[in-house]
């Protein structure tokens, strides 16, 4: 697997985020979906990267930065036919080191709370992510689990 910074110019990625769009709207009321756009994905403190196997797009994921101590997961997206081969766990340990490489203290993230997201919540428990009170702007809305790692900094990293 190869993943890298994404322009967003493909029709490709566009195609893959405008199915997470629609299946994540589908699974949560209209005030209870936050899931980014591709326009919004565009704007500045928002970086996206593509997950290609063997030449083929087959995830994507985005940071986007709060503050200078914090940035929030978004857009996690396996393509269906490539779920449950390992290109969510890959692509949020990649995340999850550029949000340290970047000297961000914390990451979150907000998720769903339905059986459908279920297997992203157990993705993020096993990465070390923690539920917490609504981050930046949410709102305390009973369909919407949020989560936090914090990270270690300078003399506190760990070499793995």
């Amino acid at each position: 697997m190869r993943i890298a910074i994404d322009d967003l110019s493909g029709t490709g990625i566009a195609e893959l985020l405008a199915g997470h769009l629609a299946e994540v709207r589908a699974q949560s009321p209209p005030e209870s979906s936050h899931a980014l756009d591709l326009d919004a994905l565009r704007r500045p403190g928002v970086s996206v990267w593509a997950v290609h196997d063997a030449g083929t797009l087959v995830g994507c994921g985005a940071l986007k930065e709060l503050d200078p101590d914090g940035a929030e997961i978004k857009s996690m997206r396996t393509a269906p036919q490539a779920q449950r081969r390992g290109v969510a766990s890959a692509l949020l340990g990649h995340l999850i080191g550029v949000a340290r490489d970047r000297g961000y203290r914390s990451l979150y993230l907000e998720t769903g709370t339905t059986a459908f997201f279920a297997p992203a919540r157990r993705l993020y428990a096993r990465h070390g992510f923690v539920r917490c009170p609504p981050f930046a702007d949410y709102p305390d809305d009973p369909n919407s689990v949020h989560m936090r790692l914090d990270l270690p900094t300078g003399c506190d990293r760990t070499i793995m």
